[in-house]
Protein backbone atom coordinates (compact mmCIF):
# COMPACT_ATOMS: atom_id res chain seq x y z
CA UNK A 1 0.00 0.00 0.00
CA UNK A 2 1.66 3.74 -1.05
CA UNK A 3 0.44 5.85 1.33
CA UNK A 4 0.76 9.52 0.25
CA UNK A 5 -1.29 13.22 1.29
CA UNK A 6 -2.34 13.44 -2.07
CA UNK A 7 -3.73 10.81 -4.95
CA UNK A 8 -3.08 12.33 -8.50
CA UNK A 9 -4.55 10.61 -11.18
CA UNK A 10 -2.82 11.98 -14.37
CA UNK A 11 0.96 12.70 -14.82
CA UNK A 12 -0.07 15.59 -17.78
CA UNK A 13 1.35 18.98 -17.44
CA UNK A 14 -1.50 19.83 -14.81
CA UNK A 15 -0.93 17.49 -12.81
CA UNK A 16 2.88 17.65 -12.66
CA UNK A 17 2.32 21.31 -11.62
CA UNK A 18 0.03 20.16 -8.93
CA UNK A 19 2.80 18.74 -7.38
CA UNK A 20 4.82 21.91 -7.07
CA UNK A 21 1.96 23.51 -5.77
CA UNK A 22 1.21 20.91 -3.02
CA UNK A 23 5.03 20.71 -2.21
CA UNK A 24 4.64 24.89 -1.49
CA UNK A 25 2.15 23.36 1.19
CA UNK A 26 4.42 20.54 2.37
CA UNK A 27 1.98 18.26 0.92
CA UNK A 28 3.42 15.18 -0.52
CA UNK A 29 1.81 13.63 -3.93
CA UNK A 30 1.97 10.27 -5.45
CA UNK A 31 1.05 10.30 -9.13
CA UNK A 32 -0.78 7.24 -11.50
CA UNK A 33 -0.78 7.33 -15.24
CA UNK A 34 -1.21 4.45 -17.70
CA UNK A 35 1.34 6.07 -19.92
CA UNK A 36 4.91 4.49 -19.10
CA UNK A 37 6.32 8.24 -18.70
CA UNK A 38 5.10 11.25 -17.04
CA UNK A 39 4.10 14.60 -19.33
CA UNK A 40 0.55 12.75 -21.00
CA UNK A 41 -0.18 13.99 -24.22
CA UNK A 42 2.82 16.28 -24.18
CA UNK A 43 5.32 13.37 -23.78
CA UNK A 44 3.14 10.75 -25.31
CA UNK A 45 1.68 12.26 -28.85
CA UNK A 46 3.64 15.71 -29.68
CA UNK A 47 6.98 15.97 -27.35
CA UNK A 48 8.17 17.80 -30.81
CA UNK A 49 5.04 20.40 -31.10
CA UNK A 50 5.59 24.04 -29.97
CA UNK A 51 3.39 25.59 -27.43
CA UNK A 52 2.90 28.97 -27.95
CA UNK A 53 0.37 29.98 -24.53
CA UNK A 54 2.41 29.46 -21.64
CA UNK A 55 3.23 32.42 -20.08
CA UNK A 56 7.14 33.63 -19.78
CA UNK A 57 7.73 31.38 -23.02
CA UNK A 58 7.03 32.82 -26.35
CA UNK A 59 7.14 29.09 -27.82
CA UNK A 60 8.49 25.98 -25.72
CA UNK A 61 8.40 22.41 -26.98
CA UNK A 62 5.70 20.19 -25.35
CA UNK A 63 8.65 17.68 -24.95
CA UNK A 64 10.26 20.76 -22.71
CA UNK A 65 8.23 22.05 -20.78
CA UNK A 66 7.34 18.84 -19.15
CA UNK A 67 11.21 18.68 -18.75
CA UNK A 68 10.54 21.67 -17.09
CA UNK A 69 7.69 21.26 -15.00
CA UNK A 70 9.41 17.73 -13.24
CA UNK A 71 12.58 19.89 -12.19
CA UNK A 72 10.47 21.76 -10.49
CA UNK A 73 8.66 19.15 -9.22
CA UNK A 74 11.65 17.23 -8.06
CA UNK A 75 12.46 18.96 -4.71
CA UNK A 76 9.00 17.71 -3.49
CA UNK A 77 10.21 14.09 -4.20
CA UNK A 78 6.83 13.10 -6.18
CA UNK A 79 5.98 9.52 -6.22
CA UNK A 80 5.11 8.30 -9.71
CA UNK A 81 3.10 4.48 -10.44
CA UNK A 82 3.36 4.41 -14.06
CA UNK A 83 2.22 2.27 -16.86
CA UNK A 84 -0.89 1.12 -14.73
CA UNK A 85 -4.25 2.83 -15.33
CA UNK A 86 -6.47 3.81 -12.08
CA UNK A 87 -9.49 1.62 -12.10
CA UNK A 88 -11.03 1.66 -8.73
CA UNK A 89 -11.81 4.06 -5.83
CA UNK A 90 -12.65 3.40 -2.32
CA UNK A 91 -14.24 5.68 0.37
CA UNK A 92 -13.40 4.54 3.74
CA UNK A 93 -15.87 5.31 6.55
CA UNK A 94 -12.86 7.84 7.81
CA UNK A 95 -13.07 9.75 4.64
CA UNK A 96 -9.76 8.55 2.98
CA UNK A 97 -9.55 7.06 -0.36
CA UNK A 98 -7.73 3.69 -1.55
CA UNK A 99 -7.25 4.02 -5.56
CA UNK A 100 -6.53 0.70 -6.89
CA UNK A 101 -4.66 0.10 -10.65
CA UNK A 102 -5.05 -1.83 -13.79
CA UNK A 103 -2.08 -4.10 -11.78
CA UNK A 104 -3.26 -4.89 -8.81
CA UNK A 105 -1.24 -1.48 -7.08
CA UNK A 106 -3.04 0.22 -4.14
CA UNK A 107 -2.58 3.24 -2.85
CA UNK A 108 -4.28 5.55 0.35
CA UNK A 109 -4.26 9.11 0.47
CA UNK A 110 -6.85 11.55 2.22
CA UNK A 111 -7.34 13.67 -1.17
CA UNK A 112 -7.77 12.50 -4.76
CA UNK A 113 -7.20 15.02 -7.26
CA UNK A 114 -8.34 13.70 -10.76
CA UNK A 115 -5.93 15.45 -13.67
CA UNK A 116 -6.89 13.04 -16.28
CA UNK A 117 -6.57 15.41 -19.15
CA UNK A 118 -9.13 14.29 -21.59
CA UNK A 119 -8.81 10.81 -20.18
CA UNK A 120 -8.15 8.01 -22.58
CA UNK A 121 -7.67 8.10 -26.11
CA UNK A 122 -8.23 5.74 -28.77
CA UNK A 123 -7.08 6.68 -32.61
CA UNK A 124 -9.96 7.57 -35.25
CA UNK A 125 -8.64 4.77 -38.01
CA UNK A 126 -9.68 4.94 -41.41
CA UNK A 127 -11.60 2.08 -42.49
CA UNK A 128 -9.30 -0.04 -44.43
CA UNK A 129 -9.55 -3.73 -44.25
CA UNK A 130 -5.68 -4.70 -43.54
CA UNK A 131 -5.21 -1.76 -41.30
CA UNK A 132 -4.45 -3.76 -38.40
CA UNK A 133 -2.00 -5.73 -40.14
CA UNK A 134 0.36 -3.66 -40.37
CA UNK A 135 0.26 -1.76 -37.07
CA UNK A 136 3.48 -1.46 -35.65
CA UNK A 137 5.07 -2.74 -39.12
CA UNK A 138 4.57 0.97 -41.03
CA UNK A 139 1.34 2.22 -39.57
CA UNK A 140 1.44 5.15 -37.02
CA UNK A 141 -1.51 6.76 -35.50
CA UNK A 142 0.65 9.54 -33.78
CA UNK A 143 3.86 10.76 -34.80
CA UNK A 144 6.06 10.58 -31.40
CA UNK A 145 9.47 11.05 -32.49
CA UNK A 146 10.24 12.53 -35.97
CA UNK A 147 13.64 11.38 -36.06
CA UNK A 148 12.30 7.56 -37.00
CA UNK A 149 10.68 8.91 -39.89
CA UNK A 150 14.84 9.83 -40.74
CA UNK A 151 15.33 8.75 -45.22
CA UNK A 152 11.77 6.99 -44.99
CA UNK A 153 8.62 7.93 -47.44
CA UNK A 154 5.85 8.76 -45.54
CA UNK A 155 2.21 9.00 -46.58
CA UNK A 156 0.16 11.43 -43.80
CA UNK A 157 -3.17 11.48 -44.36
CA UNK A 158 -5.97 13.82 -42.45
CA UNK A 159 -6.86 17.94 -43.04
CA UNK A 160 -6.33 19.14 -39.55
CA UNK A 161 -3.32 21.35 -38.12
CA UNK A 162 -1.58 17.79 -37.03
CA UNK A 163 -1.11 16.51 -40.68
CA UNK A 164 0.05 19.81 -41.65
CA UNK A 165 2.21 20.53 -38.99
CA UNK A 166 4.01 17.39 -39.10
CA UNK A 167 4.61 17.08 -43.54
CA UNK A 168 5.85 20.95 -43.21
CA UNK A 169 7.86 19.49 -40.57
CA UNK A 170 9.76 16.05 -42.08
CA UNK A 171 10.06 18.65 -45.19
CA UNK A 172 11.68 21.43 -43.13
CA UNK A 173 13.88 19.56 -41.50
CA UNK A 174 14.42 17.12 -44.14
CA UNK A 175 14.19 14.44 -42.16
CA UNK A 176 11.39 12.16 -44.38
CA UNK A 177 12.75 11.74 -47.89
CA UNK A 178 9.60 11.97 -49.52
CA UNK A 179 6.55 13.23 -47.83
CA UNK A 180 2.74 12.51 -49.22
CA UNK A 181 -0.72 14.60 -47.85
CA UNK A 182 -3.71 12.86 -48.73
CA UNK A 183 -7.16 14.52 -48.14
CA UNK A 184 -10.65 13.66 -49.06
CA UNK A 185 -11.42 17.53 -49.65
CA UNK A 186 -9.49 20.39 -51.73
CA UNK A 187 -10.00 22.39 -48.63
CA UNK A 188 -7.83 22.11 -45.02
CA UNK A 189 -9.38 22.68 -41.58
CA UNK A 190 -5.86 23.73 -40.05
CA UNK A 191 -4.39 27.11 -39.77
CA UNK A 192 -4.08 29.44 -43.39
CA UNK A 193 -0.71 29.80 -42.63
CA UNK A 194 0.04 25.80 -42.58
CA UNK A 195 -2.09 25.56 -45.73
CA UNK A 196 -0.15 28.12 -47.49
CA UNK A 197 2.96 26.61 -46.53
CA UNK A 198 2.00 23.21 -47.64
CA UNK A 199 0.47 24.27 -51.06
CA UNK A 200 4.19 26.17 -51.16
CA UNK A 201 5.77 23.32 -50.62
CA UNK A 202 3.93 21.45 -53.11
CA UNK A 203 4.29 23.60 -56.34
CA UNK A 204 8.04 23.49 -55.06
CA UNK A 205 7.95 20.04 -55.45
CA UNK A 206 9.02 19.49 -52.00
CA UNK A 207 5.68 18.15 -50.80
CA UNK A 208 3.39 15.71 -52.86
CA UNK A 209 -0.10 17.00 -52.25
CA UNK A 210 -2.93 14.61 -53.51
CA UNK A 211 -6.58 16.52 -52.26
CA UNK A 212 -10.17 15.01 -53.08
CA UNK A 213 -8.39 11.42 -52.42
CA UNK A 214 -8.25 8.34 -49.72
CA UNK A 215 -6.26 6.02 -48.51
CA UNK A 216 -8.07 2.66 -49.24
CA UNK A 217 -5.35 0.51 -49.50
CA UNK A 218 -2.15 -1.14 -47.99
CA UNK A 219 0.57 -3.49 -49.07
CA UNK A 220 3.28 -5.38 -48.32
CA UNK A 221 4.95 -8.65 -46.85
CA UNK A 222 6.40 -8.52 -43.12
CA UNK A 223 6.37 -4.31 -43.84
CA UNK A 224 4.29 -2.27 -45.63
CA UNK A 225 5.88 -0.99 -48.97
CA UNK A 226 2.33 0.43 -50.99
CA UNK A 227 -0.50 2.49 -50.26
CA UNK A 228 -3.38 2.90 -52.68
CA UNK A 229 -5.30 5.95 -52.88
CA UNK A 230 -8.41 6.58 -54.71
CA UNK A 231 -8.53 10.00 -56.11
CA UNK A 232 -11.86 11.20 -57.12
CA UNK A 233 -10.97 11.88 -60.60
CA UNK A 234 -7.70 9.40 -61.47
CA UNK A 235 -9.27 6.38 -59.60
CA UNK A 236 -6.54 4.42 -57.73
CA UNK A 237 -3.02 5.55 -57.57
CA UNK A 238 -0.14 3.24 -55.57
CA UNK A 239 3.00 4.82 -54.01
CA UNK A 240 5.16 3.26 -52.89
CA UNK A 241 6.15 4.29 -49.02
CA UNK A 242 7.32 3.08 -45.46
CA UNK A 243 4.99 4.20 -43.99
CA UNK A 244 1.58 5.46 -43.17
CA UNK A 245 0.59 8.19 -40.81
CA UNK A 246 -3.24 8.52 -40.53
CA UNK A 247 -4.27 11.82 -38.65
CA UNK A 248 -7.83 11.74 -37.88
CA UNK A 249 -7.49 12.85 -34.28
CA UNK A 250 -8.11 10.72 -31.33
CA UNK A 251 -11.17 9.69 -29.23
CA UNK A 252 -11.38 10.72 -25.82
CA UNK A 253 -13.52 8.93 -23.20
CA UNK A 254 -13.07 8.95 -19.46
CA UNK A 255 -12.46 5.13 -19.19
CA UNK A 256 -12.74 3.55 -15.61
CA UNK A 257 -13.30 7.28 -13.97
CA UNK A 258 -16.82 7.21 -15.76
CA UNK A 259 -17.62 4.37 -12.97
CA UNK A 260 -16.74 6.44 -10.00
CA UNK A 261 -19.96 7.82 -9.15
CA UNK A 262 -18.65 11.25 -9.87
CA UNK A 263 -21.25 13.66 -11.90
CA UNK A 264 -21.03 13.44 -15.55
CA UNK A 265 -21.18 15.62 -17.96
CA UNK A 266 -20.67 15.88 -21.99
CA UNK A 267 -17.28 13.06 -21.40
CA UNK A 268 -16.08 15.49 -18.15
CA UNK A 269 -16.46 15.31 -14.49
CA UNK A 270 -18.37 18.62 -13.36
CA UNK A 271 -16.88 20.75 -10.25
CA UNK A 272 -17.27 23.57 -8.63
CA UNK A 273 -15.18 26.05 -9.84
CA UNK A 274 -14.80 27.57 -5.66
CA UNK A 275 -12.36 25.04 -5.44
CA UNK A 276 -12.85 22.45 -8.40
CA UNK A 277 -14.19 19.85 -6.11
CA UNK A 278 -16.66 17.07 -7.57
CA UNK A 279 -19.96 15.52 -5.63
CA UNK A 280 -17.63 13.60 -3.60
CA UNK A 281 -16.21 15.52 -0.71
CA UNK A 282 -12.45 14.70 -1.28
CA UNK A 283 -12.06 13.94 -4.66
CA UNK A 284 -11.38 17.19 -6.81
CA UNK A 285 -10.53 17.55 -10.89
CA UNK A 286 -8.39 19.78 -12.18
CA UNK A 287 -7.70 20.33 -16.15
CA UNK A 288 -9.33 19.14 -19.13
CA UNK A 289 -11.06 16.16 -17.88
CA UNK A 290 -12.99 18.57 -15.84
CA UNK A 291 -16.14 21.04 -16.78
CA UNK A 292 -17.69 24.23 -15.67
CA UNK A 293 -20.26 27.08 -17.35
CA UNK A 294 -16.76 29.28 -19.17
CA UNK A 295 -14.41 26.02 -19.29
CA UNK A 296 -11.37 26.85 -21.27
CA UNK A 297 -9.25 23.47 -22.23
CA UNK A 298 -5.99 25.38 -22.03
CA UNK A 299 -2.66 23.96 -20.02
CA UNK A 300 -2.68 28.00 -18.30
CA UNK A 301 -6.29 27.26 -16.56
CA UNK A 302 -5.34 23.96 -15.50
CA UNK A 303 -2.33 25.54 -13.84
CA UNK A 304 -4.73 27.58 -11.57
CA UNK A 305 -7.19 25.12 -11.27
CA UNK A 306 -5.25 23.04 -9.24
CA UNK A 307 -3.35 25.85 -6.95
CA UNK A 308 -6.72 26.71 -5.93
CA UNK A 309 -7.96 22.91 -5.28
CA UNK A 310 -4.45 22.48 -3.38
CA UNK A 311 -5.59 25.13 -1.12
CA UNK A 312 -8.97 23.22 -0.86
CA UNK A 313 -7.20 20.26 -0.14
CA UNK A 314 -4.86 21.23 2.41
CA UNK A 315 -8.15 22.61 4.61
CA UNK A 316 -9.14 18.98 3.89
CA UNK A 317 -6.17 17.75 5.58
CA UNK A 318 -5.15 20.05 8.12
CA UNK A 319 -8.44 21.49 9.48
CA UNK A 320 -7.02 23.24 12.91
CA UNK A 321 -4.28 24.62 10.74
CA UNK A 322 -4.27 28.04 9.22
CA UNK A 323 -2.58 28.41 5.44
CA UNK A 324 -1.13 31.49 4.99
CA UNK A 325 0.25 32.75 1.51
CA UNK A 326 3.55 32.82 1.38
CA UNK A 327 5.19 34.50 -2.31
CA UNK A 328 8.15 32.35 -3.52
CA UNK A 329 10.18 35.59 -4.28
CA UNK A 330 10.51 36.05 -1.06
CA UNK A 331 10.31 32.64 0.80
CA UNK A 332 12.01 30.93 -2.14
CA UNK A 333 11.41 26.77 -2.90
CA UNK A 334 12.15 24.57 0.16
CA UNK A 335 11.44 21.04 -0.75
CA UNK A 336 11.40 18.38 1.49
Amino acid sequence: MIKTDIIIIGAGPVGLFAIFEAGLLKLRCHLIDSLPQPGGQCSEIYPKKPIYDIPGFPSVLAGELVDNLMAQAAPFKPGFTLGEAATDIEKLEDGTFIVTTSKGTQHHAPIVMIAGGLGVFEPRKPPIENIVDFEDKGIEYIIKDPEFYRGKRVVIAGGGDSALDWSIYLTEKKIASEVILVHRSSSFRGHLDSVQKVIDYADAGKITLVTEAEVTGLEGGEKLDKVVITHAKEGEIVKEADHFVPLFGLKPSLGPIANWGLEIEKNAIKVDTLDYSTNIPGIYAIGDVNTYEGKLKLILCGFHEGTIALQSAFARIHPDKKNVLKYTTVNGVNGF
